[in-house]
């Protein structure tokens, strides 16, 4: 019998960014344990620059689309895991049995320059969110 996923929600205000990072992430180093979702209080496109700074790390996102939280209000979630305040801040109470976590981040520029500091500071969130959650669900898996 095959072991049930762990489902996961990546909340943020815009869903362009850090929620994509995170959810491309994990969703690449746990593939047999972990689904993954994301989504946005306030949606906008996915950031060029986040699917560029995954790409180098060998994960792709360029596929993902850019959804709001109401998508998912039917769905059950072991995590909700919230990445910057403002989404933390305006996440409704929803999901009965949740674990509701923030987890914040450095906001990387609005922009989709590919000027050398823009793609330094997404990397720098790229490689916060990778160690994060590397750890958070090694220890969560573990605990299974």
């Amino acid at each position: 019998m095959e072991k049930e996923k762990i489902k996961v929600l990546f909340l943020c205000t815009a869903n362009a960014a850090r929620s994509q990072m995170a959810a491309g992430i994990v969703k690449h180093d746990f593939p047999d344990s972990i689904e993954t979702y994301s989504a946005g209080t306030n949606p906008k496109e996915v950031s060029r620059l986040a699917i560029m700074v995954l790409d180098e790390i060998g994960i792709d996102i360029s596929k993902e689309t850019s959804d709001h939280l109401d998508k998912y209000k039917d769905m059950q979630f072991d995590y909700v895991i919230t990445l910057c305040d403002d989404a933390n801040e305006n996440c409704p109470v929803f999901f009965g049995g949740t674990k509701r976590l923030h987890m914040g981040f450095v906001d990387p520029p609005h922009s989709n320059e590919p000027t050398e500091e823009n793609l330094l500071q997404f990397r720098n969130v790229r490689d916060a969110i990778h160690y994060k959650m590397k750890n958070f669900f090694e220890a969560e898996i573990s605990r299974k």
